[in-house]
């Protein structure tokens, strides 16, 4: 994706990867799974209960802020961006320890997110001030059924990226963004699923673009996520605590037209490993991702972007089999 000047290159985009609680499905649900994993090699036919990983639901999207094609470039200051994003993603197997424990472990979710962001100048930087609100459902069917249906709000999201590089001609910027996550969502101790994590997070991510001459361009990501303390996980309230994670990404963009931007990443993440009153559940992430983007402007004010993913490799959790993200872009001036 290129912005503005009202060119495909003129608006700082970022996709937050909604997170969601199991919260009421506490460690000795997920150890009982360890165990029986360590027992028999093969893939375990237990009920849901057995083999639930104690995550805040996860297929890696708990843990960084993923981004889209284009991000990276800076946005005009005094243009104002709105946004609505339609991503529903799909899944049907989980892991332990880069294992397939359970098969038909299906964990739907259909998600809305509002974001509104307003680009200034301060001494002489770009600064996009933001805010992004996640909104939508929860559902569990085949095997992960007993998890039942859930719908909500997620936690409120605010960040500020800044631009420290920003040469459009040269198609070269580098920005570093760094984010708040509020616990403001939707959360129920007593429920498995919930859209909110009753809890507070922060992250730092860095990017950059680099110009590839007049056609193309890459893009490169890194970050890294911290985690405060949800102290009422599960019916019992116990206290859960997790490590920094860490996240990079990449992508190659190929402007197909003035207007039209093709593009292709992947997503490599790790850490992030998960206590329960100071119990180890020792899952560390380790999740690799693909992802196919293809946008356009519509005309000056308006640009759709389509988008097709899918987890590659999964270490903990649940494999995300496909994900679609559709988003519409509205600028304001």
């Amino acid at each position: 994706m290129k912005y503005f000047k009202l060119t495909p290159s003129s608006v700082q985009v970022k996709r937050c990867r909604p997170t969601y609680g199991i919260a009421s499905l506490a460690s000795k649900l997920f150890m009982a799974g360890r165990v029986l994993y360590a027992k028999s090699r093969s893939i375990l036919t237990v009920g849901v209960g057995v083999v639930t990983l104690i995550f805040v639901f996860t297929t890696g999207s708990a843990y960084a802020v993923t981004v889209d094609s284009g991000d990276w470039t800076a946005p005009t200051p005094g243009v104002d961006l709105g946004f609505i994003y339609q991503q529903y993603a799909s899944r049907s197997d989980l892991y332990v320890n880069g294992n397939k424990t359970l098969s038909n472990a299906d964990l739907n979710s259909y998600v809305t997110i509002l974001r509104y962001t307003h680009p200034i100048s301060i001494g002489g930087f770009v600064v996009n001030p933001q805010f992004l609100l996640p909104f939508g459902t929860l559902k569990a069917e085949g095997n992960m059924a007993a998890l039942g249906k859930t719908s909500g709000f997620g936690d409120l999201i605010l960040a500020a990226p800044i631009w420290l590089v920003n040469k459009p001609k040269e198609h070269t910027y580098l920005s570093i963004a760094p984010y708040l996550f509020l616990p403001t969502g939707s959360y129920d101790k007593n429920r498995p699923l919930n859209l909110g994590e009753n809890r507070w997070k922060g992250d730092l991510q860095v990017g950059a673009m680099i110009g590839l001459g007049k056609k193309f361009s890459t893009e490169l990501t890194g970050d890294v996520m911290w985690y405060g303390n949800n102290t009422k996980f599960g019916s019992a309230s116990a206290t859960l605590k997790q490590d920094q994670s860490f996240q990079v990404q990449a992508y190659l963009n190929w402007y197909y037209t003035p207007t039209t931007t093709l593009a292709i990443g992947s997503s490599w993440t790790s850490g992030g490993t998960q206590s329960v009153d100071s119990l180890s559940q020792n899952n560390p992430i380790g999740t690799t991702s693909a992802i196919l983007t293809a946008s356009t402007w519509v005309d000056k004010h308006t640009q759709l972007m389509f988008s097709f993913g899918r987890d590659l490799s999964v270490r903990n959790g649940f494999k995300e089999d496909t994900r679609f993200n559709i988003r519409l872009l509205r600028a304001f001036f």
